[in-house]
């Protein structure tokens, strides 16, 4: 690929328009004859249904129609996909849209009201009454997995929904029993809220005279969100529309189908008109789909010279009442990973996917791979401090090395590329590793507690299905680049228009990039997994390849020689013997001119290209933490980070810093303060609103040092590895090796996140020694 335009720091085109706010949500669009949709949602955990009274929400003023999970069933709407066990062994578990006979979390919806305003459909849900039969409530593993814990689903025999293992447990046991030292840790991976800052919204507008249905909703990929509607509504495929405007914030929350999406549609049709919801900030809390929540143990078998033998893991994954589309999928993701960067000849690790009475737990952006490197990067810091070696000497000794790639790991993965020890030791001298003990004696003498982390990840991404784009250069000299992933701030409109422009050798911002409307773009698999540069990108770069091979046809016969004459360089068509040349855009408009067309060659310059993976990449990097802590309070001060990461090819310097750094802002949350947290016996949410949920502050980020090595993937032309949730995959373990790093003299070794204030002070005023060390 031409390295016109790759590798600059272009700014984000879209950037204009969302900081003038002339970004247009699904909130902001008003279709003719709107109506407004409210949901009445159970407040109840766990409750057998015994009556359900609607009757007062239809005799309110506005209201136009009042609908239950029987209703739905008797029109033949089907309940929402979900996901099965990936190794076949389990069904799918479905979720009813709106529940029927029995309540499984507290925010699950019930009935829906369709009114002529927003506040008259709110009203009326007010005056819906429900009776209910309680039933006993579990919101952990531990309390689901009990003998005595009722099944959530009386199709299931318990709470676990399933369980996968990886690796080779006879092996890994012999290694065990050999070993000069074996290293467990327990840790509990937190539960956390998404949290976008546009919550989800639907606007759907059905057509009667044409059967058309029109679905407008902020989405991570509008084909697969249309193909799961259709499995949930009797519509022609052709007769569904789905459109994307921009999207607020996605972080996995707005890839899947969830129930207040058929509700609405189903609404729309029924009433022939435009039927709209959004959700209020505590209805987000509360029927969103969460991320993590995973209690983990893992042990690693250790040799006399520090080599790590082997290495086993159980993992219990809370999945919450239902399995939503990558339910259990999630933490068989994960796991696949649990090995790290690390050379670790033999593993053995067993995943539980276990049901509680919770909202539904899904991709949250990471999906798995952060709690992966979560419990490695933990253990290995605990075995460092056990063998009474550095951190990061131990690390090194134990890394993959550069001649090993590709390399499999004993759970499957075939890892690409990468230099672990370079981008390490390159972060560790920026971070000030070396000299930090001058550091932490500083503070000691100010009364704080100072401490170093760091950790080392390795995630896997671009993993999942092809994309297919379209390239055309249009009548008006302007070429149009159709993409099926869906941007949701990453910056796609630039970074696609940069690989287009770098591989016809234009200016980028002669490139369009259309995306998000199924009648528009043909085909894709929507935005996950880090996967759009490294799938979507390359697929740009082959069709723009196929266009130039097209323009060479029209070229040569414009230029009256045959086309091995002709080359492309610079946005022009060359004749290598006289030297003439038509530059990109003349060649297309000559195609549009029938005089000067050739017979057989369609009006202008058009091509598509299909890319498919073979195999993931697997991006990596090192972040390093340097933190103080108050012992009198308990907060945690983050004075220094530094990151160096390797994430193949970069197409824009600019938006990939962006990424990172929000990354690490989520990573820091969880590691700090976000938790989403029921009540253990009657399954409230505590956390349904910002006044009870900890989300980080600008103010708490500190500037990070942020640097990339490039280290191509070969698994793509572009060679770009992703980024999107690598800054999320290494905060949390760095800053809590930190924290117990700064903890070290007291006696504390060990804390679960989030590391709030309190927890901390409790902490340490518990400890053995509460002073600084």
């Amino acid at each position: 690929m031409s390295k016109f335009l790759s590798g600059q720091s272009v700014t984000r085109r879209e950037d204009q328009r969302f900081i003038t706010g002339k970004g247009r949500y699904t909130d902001d669009i008003v279709l003719p004859q709107q109506t407004w949709l409210h949901f009445f949602r159970s407040p109840y955990a766990h409750a057998r249904i015994v009556e359900l009274d609607v009757s007062g929400a239809q005799e309110m003023p506005g209201v136009l129609a009042v609908y239950t999970g029987p209703d739905l069933l008797a029109a033949g709407v089907r309940d929402v996909p979900g996901a099965g066990m990936p190794d076949g062994s389990r069904a799918p578990l479905k979720q009813p849209p709106l529940a029927r006979d029995v309540v499984r979390y507290v925010g699950e919806p019930v009935a829906a009201v369709v009114a002529e305003s927003a506040a008259a459909a709110r009203d009326a849900a007010e005056a819906i009454f429900m009776d209910v039969e309680d039933l006993p409530a579990v919101v952990s593993p531990r309390a689901a997995l009990q003998p005595d814990a009722m099944a959530i689903h009386a199709t299931l025999d318990n709470n676990c929904f399933g369980t996968l293992f990886y690796g080779d447990r006879a092996a890994t046991d012999a290694k065990f029993a050999t070993a000069a030292l074996t290293v467990a840790i327990d840790v509990i991976n937190n539960r956390v809220a998404p949290t976008a800052m546009e919550p989800r919204g639907c606007n759907a507008s059905f057509d009667s005279a044409s059967g058309i249905m029109t679905v407008y909703q902020g989405c991570q990929g509008v084909h697969p969100l249309r193909d799961r509607i259709l499995k949930c509504v009797d519509l022609d495929k052709d007769k569904l529309r789905v459109v994307s405007p921009d999207v607020g914030g996605g972080f996995g929350l707005k890839f899947f189908l969830q129930c207040e999406t058929v509700v609405v549609v189903h609404a729309s049709r029924a009433l022939g008109r435009a039927v709209k919801w959004t959700a209020d900030r505590s209805e987000s809390f509360m029927s969103d789909i969460h991320g993590r929540d995973h209690v983990s143990r893992a042990e690693l078998a250790i040799a006399r010279d520090g080599r790590f033998l082997a290495m086993r893991a159980a993992v219990d994954a809370n999945i919450g009442a239902y399995c939503s589309q990558a339910g259990p999928i999630i933490p068989w993701f994960g796991a696949c990973m649990t090995t790290g960067c690390y050379d670790i000849p033999t593993a053995h690790v067993a995943v539980r996917s276990v049901l509680t009475n919770t909202a539904p737990v899904d991709a949250y952006r990471g999906a798995g791979r952060p709690e992966a490197a979560y419990l490695i990067e933990r253990l290995v810091d605990k075995a460092a401090i056990e063998l009474g070696v550095s951190r990061d000497e131990l690390r090194r000794m134990n890394f993959i090395k550069p001649q090993q790639f590709p390399y499999t790991t004993p759970t499957g993965r075939s890892y690409d590329s990468g230099d672990y020890t370079t981008v390490m030791n390159s972060a560790l001298e920026r971070a000030g590793w070396s000299d930090f003990e001058a550091r932490r004696e500083q503070s000691k003498k100010l009364g704080k507690l100072r401490g170093i982390g760091l950790a080392y990840y390795v995630e896997i991404c671009s993993a999942m299905g092809a994309e297919e784009t379209h390239v055309s250069v249009t009548e008006k000299g302007r070429v149009q680049a159709v993409v099926g992933t869906q941007s949701t701030g990453q910056g796609h409109e630039t970074s696609y228009a940069q690989i287009v422009a770098a591989s016809l050798g234009i200016d980028h911002t002669l490139v369009d990039v259309n995306q998000g409307d199924t009648h528009t773009v043909p085909t894709g698999q929507g935005t996950n997994g880090s996967r759009s540069m490294a799938i979507a990108g390359s697929a740009l770069v082959q069709a723009a390849e196929e266009l130039i091979t097209a323009g060479k046809q029209m070229a040569s016969t414009l230029l009256s020689v045959d086309d091995s004459h002709i080359e492309f360089a610079a946005g022009c068509f060359h004749n290598k013997g006289s030297g003439n040349n038509l530059s990109l855009f003349d060649v297309a408009a000559a195609s549009f001119d029938t005089l000067k067309r050739p017979t057989g060659i369609k009006p202008g310059l058009q091509s598509s290209a299909r890319f498919e993976p073979d195999g993931g990449t697997y991006p990596n990097g090192c972040h390093v933490c340097e933190v103080e802590v108050d012992p009198a309070t308990g907060v945690i001060d983050i004075l220094r980070y530094t990151i160096e990461d390797d994430v193949g090819v970069v197409i824009n310097p600019l938006l990939l810093e962006g990424q990172i750094v929000g990354g690490v802002a989520q990573g820091l949350g969880q590691a700090l303060s976000e938790h989403a947290v029921y009540d253990e016996e009657d399954g409230q949410l505590l956390t349904a609103t910002f006044m009870d949920y900890g989300m980080p502050r600008a103010d708490w980020m500190p500037q990070v040092d942020f640097r990339y090595r490039e280290i191509a993937s070969p698994r793509n032309p572009l060679g770009v590895k992703g980024a999107g949730e690598a800054g999320t995959v290494g905060a949390a373990p760095a800053l809590v090796n930190a924290v117990l790093d700064a903890l070290r003299g007291t006696g504390i070794t060990h804390l679960d996140m989030p590391l709030t204030p309190l927890k901390m002070w409790q902490a340490i005023r518990g400890s053995r020694v509460a002073a600084p060390n």
